[in-house]
């Protein structure tokens, strides 16, 4: 708190040694430690008063709830934004593989992976069957 080393609290001692006396100094330390806790005690009690008249149990509360909220909400905007996105390219690809007529533009990648992986399900003749059923 005070960043107080060993050295300084050494130098302390010996000025409180030398001015106070050997005599008096364990009563004086215990005196002033006494009335450190004692000025602790009072600012502790009365910060818990001032929080206690202005509600900070009920302002910490409900800033917390308002945070929940607004993380929620972006994690909701986040995951509708996602599906509406997956939903356009499942409907971009419905419509190119229902449309009979070639499509010469370019796809973007993920549309192209999505309509390889659509048509991957079906079943592919064997390259064998195929030349022989000709003949």
């Amino acid at each position: 708190m005070f960043d107080i080393g060993f050295f300084e609290l050494l130098m302390v001692a010996v000025v409180g040694l030398l001015v106070i006396g050997p005599e008096r100094l364990p009563g004086a330390v215990r005196t002033g430690s006494l009335w450190v806790g004692r000025l602790k005690r009072s600012l502790r009690e009365t910060r818990t008063n001032f929080e206690q008249q202005i509600g900070a149990d009920d302002i910490r509360r409900q800033l917390h709830n308002e945070e929940v909220m607004h993380s929620l909400q972006q994690s909701y905007n986040e995951m509708t934004q996602r599906v509406d996105s997956e939903i356009a390219d499942i409907e971009t690809a419905v419509k190119i593989s229902a449309d009979p007529t070639p499509y010469d533009g370019d796809l973007p990648t993920d549309i192209k992976h999505n309509i390889c992986n659509t048509h991957s399900d079906r079943p592919q003749p064997d390259a064998s069957q195929t030349t022989e059923s000709k003949s």
